[in-house]
C-alpha cells in the first residue's frame, strides 16, 4: 500500500520545492512518472540551487528567442514526458494554444500505459489533441531508444520542437534532421543544453509560464522583428553567461557568511 501524500505547511521554508517533489511523487504513484524521472529531478534541483532558484537574465533572453522561434514556426511541436506532465501540464496546453503548436507524448521509458496516462493528464487540462499515443508509427533516424518513436503528424515533420526535460541523444538527432530544438535544462553543461538551438537554463515550473507570457506578448509583433530577435540569439554565448553566473554566485557565497537564504 502506497504512503499517503505528505502534508506540507505553507510556512515551511522549502514549501515550493517540496510541493514540486510531491507532484512528481504523485505522478509516480499514478503510474506516469518514471523512477528515473525522480532521480533526474534531484539532479536538476542541485543546479537550481547553484543558479539561485530564480530565472536569471540569460534564461530571460532564451525565453524571448524561444517565443520568437515558436511564433515563426510553420509546424511547432511541444514534446511531453512524465515529469513535464506532472509539473506543468496546464502551461503546456496554454503554450500550445498561444503558439499554435501540437502536443506529442514522447518517452525514453515508454510503455503504452504511461503514454495513455500522460495523454489523459493533458486532456484533463484542456488539450484537444495529443499525438504520440496511437500514432507513434514513425521513427527518428540514429536513435535506438523508445524516444525514436514519433508521430508522422508531429515531431517527424516539425520544424521547431520544444523538448523540456530532455535527453541529449534525441536533441542531437533532431538537430541533425535540421529542426530547431528548444530545451529547458537547469544544467548548462549537459549534452542537451549544448546540442539544442535554444536552451532555457531554468526550472521548468518557472520557464513554462514565462514562455507562455512571452508568446502572448510577442504574438502581434511583425515577422521581421521576430526574426531579428531570433537571429540575435547565440546559444553558446548564452550558456557561457549561465556558467559565469554560477561561478560569480559561488564566489560570492564563498566570500560571505553562509546563511539559510536558500
Amino acid at each position: 500500500m502506497s504512503e499517503p501524500p505528505l502534508h506540507i505547511p505553507k510556512s515551511h521554508p522549502r514549501y515550493e520545492s517540496l510541493m514540486i517533489r510531491e507532484k512528481l511523487i504523485r505522478g509516480f504513484r499514478e503510474g506516469y512518472v518514471a523512477v528515473a524521472g525522480l532521480i533526474a529531478h534531484g539532479r536538476g534541483e542541485c543546479f537550481d540551487y547553484l543558479i539561485g532558484e530564480r530565472t536569471i537574465e540569460p534564461a530571460e533572453r532564451a525565453i524571448e528567442a524561444a517565443a520568437a522561434a515558436l511564433l515563426l514556426a510553420k509546424h511547432p511541436v511541444i514534446s511531453v514526458n512524465g515529469n513535464v506532465a506532472a509539473l506543468v501540464p496546464e502551461d503546456v496546453v496554454r503554450l500550445a494554444e498561444a503558439s499554435g503548436a501540437l502536443i506529442e507524448v514522447n518517452l525514453f521509458y515508454r510503455t503504452e500505459e504511461r503514454v495513455r496516462k500522460i495523454a489523459d493528464v493533458l486532456r484533463r487540462c484542456g488539450a484537444k489533441t495529443v499525438l504520440g499515443v496511437d500514432d507513434a508509427t514513425a521513427t527518428i533516424p540514429e536513435l535506438e531508444s523508445e524516444r525514436r518513436r514519433v508521430s508522422p503528424r508531429g515531431i517527424l515533420v516539425a520544424d521547431v520542437v520544444l523538448v523540456p526535460l530532455e535527453d541529449g541523444d534525441r536533441t542531437e538527432a533532431l538537430r541533425k534532421l535540421g529542426k530547431t530544438v528548444i530545451a529547458v535544462d537547469l544544467n548548462p553543461l549537459s549534452r542537451t543544453a549544448r546540442a539544442a538551438s535554444i536552451t532555457i537554463v531554468d526550472n521548468v515550473v518557472r520557464a513554462m509560464p514565462k514562455l507562455v507570457n512571452a508568446v502572448e506578448r510577442l504574438k502581434g509583433k511583425p515577422v521581421e522583428a521576430l526574426k531579428q530577435l531570433l537571429e540575435g540569439f547565440d546559444n553558446n554565448s548564452n550558456l557561457q553567461e549561465c556558467v559565469k553566473h554560477v561561478l560569480r554566485r559561488l564566489d560570492e557565497l564563498a566570500r560571505s557568511k553562509l546563511t539559510l537564504s536558500f
